[in-house]
Order: structure tokens, then sequence, then C-alpha cells
């Protein structure tokens, strides 16, 4: 009987912690999912492959169980055999010969004794273990399916209803307002059938870069082109936010490169009824052409600041 490697067949190394696996794992399933290769046999069975060593390898307990096996089923080809005379048994017997298996759980929980390897069921049963006796078979449990999705700040903000096409179906998704980059968001009952319920899709979210503002936690940061009018004589300005227009007071003689606090202005906060703040860099804007009047007044307010410096200093 062929050894399964299921390291390899994952592409991660036997010290891989589990967060490798499964990322692994995403990544090929999403790779040979049979809806990306309609009438692939190859694929299909890679996909079959990649499944059988993720169910292995994501449980610590039939993972530890696993390794043992290996090390002795190399012990055996080391000492001239090719695998197939192995003692097997050992591995599905108790003390008094009586047949159990590592897995303790229900295997119909997942895909169904007959999608497994004749290697996997020889390990792991394909009965599913002897507290399984006379349980009526269930319908086997589909696969999780993993995307990634992107959404704008603005859907970040506001959240609510969004329609995604995940491999050709159309799934309606409800956003909550503040939903952070990288958060995974989980839609029963949308993964993969393997002839019974299906499994879950768990979408991974990333927001787009926004055109004017950062985000940083709860907080939003952007810039605020100010004229030099009303940075040296102060104001008030009206501001467009994503909460909608803001009146904002500017003192007289604010420098370029000034934070100013919007309190309450920013992205939704994870807890509780409350906004994080928007803060603005002011940019102030200097004339790109001046008229002769324009000229002449600022060369006048220029010699009126020197000719106050020079009295001061006297």
């Amino acid at each position: 009987m062929e050894y399964k490697d299921y390291y390899k067949t994952l592409g991660v190394d036997k010290k891989a912690s589990a967060e490798d696996i499964k990322k692994a794992y995403r990544k090929l399933a999403v790779k040979y999912h049979p809806d990306k290769n309609p009438d692939n046999k190859e694929a299909e069975a890679r996909f079959k492959e990649i499944a059988e060593a993720y169910e292995v390898l994501k449980d610590p307990e039939k993972r530890k169980k696993y390794d043992q096996l290996g090390a002795n089923w190399r012990h055996y080809q080391h000492a001239g055999g090719d695998g197939s005379g192995f003692d097997w048994a050992q591995y599905a017997s108790g003390p008094q010969g009586q047949r159990h298996t590592y897995y303790e759980g229900d295997m119909n929980d997942f895909f169904g004794g007959g999608d497994f390897s004749d290697f996997f069921q020889t390990i792991f049963g394909s009965g599913f273990g002897r507290k399984n006796a006379g349980r009526t078979s269930r319908q086997p449990q589909g696969q999780d399916l993993h995307a990634d999705i992107r959404i704008s700040l603005e859907d970040t903000f506001g959240g609510g209803a969004k329609i995604l096409n995940i491999n050709g179906e159309k799934i309606r998704i409800k956003l909550k307002p503040g939903v952070q980059d990288g958060q995974t968001l989980r839609v029963k009952g949308k993964g993969i059938s393997a002839g019974g319920p299906r499994g879950d899709l768990y979408l991974q979210i990333h927001i787009d870069p926004h055109p004017r503002y950062q985000r940083k936690e709860d907080d939003l940061y952007a810039d605020l082109p100010l004229d030099i009018y009303t940075a040296v004589l102060g104001g008030k300005i009206t501001i467009n936010t994503l909460h909608g227009p803001v009146s904002l007071s500017i003192p007289a003689g604010t420098a370029n490169g000034k934070v100013l606090r919007i309190k309450g202005k920013g992205m939704p906060a994870k807890t509780g009824h409350r906004y994080g703040d928007l803060y603005v860099t002011v940019n102030v804007l200097i004339p790109a052409s001046l008229s002769d009047q324009e000229t002449a007044l600022f060369k006048q307010l220029k010699a009126m600041h020197h000719s106050k410096q020079t009295s001061h200093a006297n």
C-alpha cells in the first residue's frame, strides 16, 4: 500500500505550524476547486488529496499519530521492504485485537468515507470506530471555501448588504460598519458540497486605498487644502467628511502643516455606538499667479512687516 506524504501534498514542512498548514490548504483548495476546473479529473483528484491531507494535519491528535506511523513505516522501508508488507493492523487494533480507530469523532461530519484513500481508511478506519457502530449514516459534510474580497472605505464606513459573485454564484453578505482590513467574515452554508450539506464560506476582507483618507484603527487622517488668506486671517470653512459636510473653525495665523482634530468624525468604533476622530493636516495654498494690484498689496504688506520688525528691534 502506498504511503501518503500529507506534508508533501500541502507543500509544507513537517514542523509547519497549524496556521501555515491552514494557509497552504486554502491556497491549494482555491486553485484546484472543481468549480474552477470543470471536467478536469486530474484537478478533482488533486483536490481530494489536498482535502485528505488537511483533514489529518489540521487535527493535533491525528497529526501526532500520523507522524508516529510515518516514522515506523520509514523504518520498515529502510530494512528493505516496499511498504506493502507493513503491519498496518497494529495501528488499527487494540491490545486484545479489538478494532478501533485513531479518530474518535464521526468522520461522516467531514467528507464521507468513500472520499478517502485506502491509506487513510486503513489507518483511521472506514467504519469510523466502534462508537459509531449501528449508527445511521449521515450525509457527508461539505468543505469550507475561502476567498478574498475587496471593498471601499465607504463600504466599511456604512456597512450594509453587498452582492458578491463567488465561483459563478451570487451571494449576499452583510457588512457591519467599521469592519477592519484583514478581518474574516463567515457566510454559513455557502461553501462546497460533497453530496450533503454545504460547508461555510470564509471571506477575508481587503479595503482598497482611499484617494483622500488614511485609516488608523478608528481614526481617519486627511490633508486640508487651505487658502493663504484664511490661514492668515482665520475664519470658518466647510469640509466634506464621510459623515457629511462639517463646519470647521480655522484660527488666525494657522501655520502650514498644523493638524486640526475634528472629534467624532472618523470610523465607527469596534464596540459601542461611537466613532473615532478625523485629523486634518493644513496645506496652505500659495497663489500661482497674482494680478498687478495683488502683487502691489503683498509688497505693501511685506514693507509694513519689515517696518514693524525694525521698530521692535529699536
